[in-house]
C-alpha cells in the first residue's frame, strides 16, 4: 500500500493587519484582555475572496514540491467560510490553478478541516485512487464576525495554507491518523444566518461560541489525540519532534502541551501573529515551521485540532528528505485599497443594516 508524503507546502496571508489596538477602538476591549485571554497580538483581514487566498497557498505549494497543477489528481479545500455554497471552493481554484485534470470538493469540519482533508489525501492515495493531491485549508472568517460581540470579534484572523502530497513507497508520511466527532457539541461552536435552516427568517450572521465548553473538550480531545496517535504511529512521546497544533488560543495550546509532557520547543505557535484562521492553521504553522528549521529530513511531527461540530483529529508524520522548497514564485495577491480595520468596520455595518 502506498504511503502518503507531504511534498510541497505554502501559504499565503493578506497584507491589512488589525493589531489589538486598533481593534480596541471599535470593540469594547483591550490588547490586554486580548493577549491574557488568547495570546492574539494582531491579526490579518483578506481584501480578497477565499479561493484566491486558497490559490496563491496552492501556487505556492506546488512550486516547493516541483508540480505544475496539470499533475494534480485531486484538490480538498477545508473551509466553513466558502465563496459560495455552491459550487466548492475547490472548484474556483481548480480553473484558477488550471489544474483540469483534478477532481476537486471541499470539506467542512470546522477548524479541523485540514487534518479531515489530509486524511482524505491519505485514503485517495492508499486505494490509488489518486498520486498527487492538493490539500488546502483556507478561511475568511472575519467575514462572520460581528465587532459588537467582543468574545468571538477578537480571536479570528483570515489566510490560507497548503500542502502536495504524493504517493511514495518509502516509509514516510502520515504514520497514523485519529479523527472523531460529536454533534451534540454543536450549539456550543457554531454560526446562524447561514444554510437553508435560515432561509425565510429574520436570523442575522453570527458566531456563536461558548468559550468554556470549547476549552474544556478541546484540551481533552487534543491531549488524547495526540497521545493516540503517537501510540498508534508506534512513536514515544519522546521521540516527538515537533507538534504543530491548532491555533485557537495559546492556553489550549498550553495545556496541551503539558498533557503530554512536552517542552516548549517542541510545540510550534504563531497564533500571536495571526489569530485563529481555522482550518488554516496548521498548514500556514507547517509551512513557516520549516522556513524556520524547525523541521528535518525524519523529523517525527503531530499535528493535532479541535473544532466546530464538535470534531478533532490529529496525524502523526514522518518527514521525507526534503525541507527546502524545489522552486518558488513570486505571485501576489493585488495590493488592498482600504486597511484592514477599514475592511472590519465595513463588514460590521452589515450587521448594523
Amino acid at each position: 500500500m502506498k504511503n502518503a508524503t507531504i511534498t510541497g507546502w505554502g501559504r499565503c496571508i493578506p497584507q491589512p493587519v488589525v493589531t489589538n489596538a486598533e481593534l480596541a477602538t471599535v470593540v469594547d476591549t483591550s490588547d490586554e484582555w486580548i493577549t491574557t485571554r488568547s495570546g492574539i497580538k494582531e491579526r490579518h483581514v483578506s481584501h480578497v475572496q477565499n479561493s484566491d487566498m486558497a490559490t496563491l497557498a496552492a501556487k505556492r505549494a506546488l512550486a516547493a514540491a516541483g508540480r505544475k497543477p496539470e499533475d494534480l489528481d485531486y484538490i480538498v479545500v477545508a473551509t466553513c467560510t466558502p465563496d459560495r455554497q455552491i459550487p466548492s471552493t475547490a472548484c474556483y481554484v481548480q480553473i484558477k490553478l488550471g489544474a483540469m485534470k483534478a477532481a476537486a470538493s471541499d470539506i467542512n469540519a470546522g477548524c479541523t478541516g485540514f487534518i479531515y482533508g489530509l486524511s482524505m489525501a491519505q485514503g485517495l492515495i492508499a486505494t490509488e485512487t489518486a498520486k498527487t493531491v492538493l490539500v488546502i485549508g483556507s478561511e475568511r472568517i472575519t467575514s462572520y464576525l460581528n465587532l459588537d460581540v467582543r468574545e468571538t470579534a477578537v480571536l479570528f484572523g483570515d489566510g490560507a495554507g497548503a500542502v502536495i502530497v504524493e504517493a511514495t513507497d518509502e516509509p514516510v508520511g502520515v504514520m497514523s491518523m485519529i479523527l472523531g466527532a460529536d454533534g451534540g457539541g454543536a450549539p456550543s461552536l457554531t454560526a446562524t444566518g447561514l444554510g437553508t435552516e435560515f432561509i425565510g427568517t429574520d436570523a442575522d450572521l453570527a458566531v456563536i461560541m461558548d468559550g468554556s465548553e470549547v476549552f474544556k473538550n478541546a484540551v481533552v480531545k487534543m491531549g488524547e489525540c495526540t497521545v493516540e496517535a503517537t501510540e498508534k504511529a508506534g512513536w514515544t512521546p519522546e521521540e516527538i519532534d515537533l507538534v504543530v497544533p491548532h491555533q485557537a488560543n495559546t492556553r489550549i495550546i498550553d495545556a496541551v502541551r503539558r498533557r503530554i509532557r512536552a517542552d516548549d520547543d517542541k510545540v510550534y505557535i504563531n497564533i500571536h501573529k495571526y489569530g485563529n484562521t481555522s482550518a488554516a492553521t496548521i498548514p500556514i504553522a507547517l509551512s513557516e515551521a520549516l522556513e524556520e528549521g524547525r523541521v528535518a529530513p525524519g523529523s517525527k511531527l503531530i499535528f493535532v485540532a479541535f473544532g466546530a461540530g464538535f470534531t478533532w483529529g490529529g496525524a502523526a508524520v514522518k518527514w521525507g528528505d526534503r525541507v527546502t522548497p524545489i522552486n518558488v514564485i513570486d505571485d501576489e495577491l493585488p495590493e488592498p485599497d482600504m486597511t484592514g480595520l477599514e475592511i472590519m468596520r465595513a463588514r460590521h455595518l452589515v450587521f448594523q443594516s
